[in-house]
């Protein structure tokens, strides 16, 4: 079995289509109780949708705050057990990053939450230097693909989407990338430009959650929250507004298109090495 053949062949038990739920809120400084309230009422409102997967932004019950020893939570308390709540509820996959204390160490952690109970977490790699991150926050060094109803999923944080190679789609290991953030209307250029790259470079959907709002350092989010399709067509939510939006992630178009443009059977081999 060619690798073409084998990429085909492990698709054929992906759910047809995948509701998905992309959740632009606007984040209230360090107030995870508020932050909680705000996100609950948010995802009730898509009650009814079927939904298979929420996705929330970066940091989402602080904002991107350098007081990690002020904010953090030790792991799988608060929160966690709020997604897993939420998940319960919802009936799908619920995820996004938080502030996370662990044998001393600070993460910023991404958490996958299924309604089954099981859970996966993934600690940025990358982190902001010019906003002080990489001295307060320990970096991660293990990728997560978690599957659900036969869809593979990489999430990654922020600053890693300016990494292509961290976000590589080695032999079709993934069919959809996820990036949860926190990125300034200044920079978002760059983000929006990234994320149809990461689309087309892969042969994958992206999945682009951003916050809106002003934080506590003056730095205004537009948002620019987005569903891409594998060949580069973007679907953006509205512009510096809390909203969400349901897409839909087809598997028959995903498939096609790899079976017909198998650009990865071409792609260079390479090692990522730890830091």
């Amino acid at each position: 079995m060619n690798e073409l053949t084998k990429s085909i062949f492990m698709r054929t038990e992906m759910k047809p289509e995948f509701k998905v739920a992309l959740i632009q809120t606007d984040i209230h400084w360090q107030d995870v109780t508020a932050n909680l309230a705000t996100l609950e009422e948010e995802i009730a409102q898509l009650q009814g949708q079927a939904l298979d997967l929420i996705v929330l932004p970066e940091m989402f019950t602080t904002g991107f705050t350098m007081q990690a020893a002020e904010c953090a939570e030790p792991a799988n308390l608060h929160t966690f057990r709020w997604l897993k709540l939420q998940a319960e509820r919802t009936g799908a996959v619920i995820t996004g990053s938080y502030v996370v204390k662990e044998n001393n160490q600070f993460y910023n952690r991404l958490l996958w939450v299924q309604p089954d109970g099981q859970f996966w977490q993934y600690d940025k790699r990358h982190l902001f230097r010019m906003a002080g991150e990489d001295g307060v926050y320990t970096a991660g060094s293990q990728k997560i693909i978690p599957t659900w109803k036969g869809w593979r999923f990489l999430p990654l944080i922020c600053y890693d989407l300016r990494f292509p190679v961290w976000s590589r789609n080695v032999d079709n290991e993934y069919d959809c990338l996820i990036y949860v953030a926190n990125w300034p209307d200044v920079r978002v250029v760059a983000w929006d430009a990234l994320l149809q790259a990461r689309a087309i470079e892969n042969l994958a959907y992206v999945l682009g959650v951003n916050r809106v709002g002003t934080d506590a350092n003056k730095l205004w989010y537009s948002g620019h929250s987005a569903m891409i399709e594998p060949k580069g067509t973007v679907h953006r939510l509205p512009e510096g507004k809390v909203h969400s939006e349901i897409f839909t992630l087809e598997a028959q178009k995903l498939t096609a298109f790899r079976e017909k443009f198998p650009a990865h059977l071409d792609a260079d081999q390479f090692e990522i090495k730890p830091n």
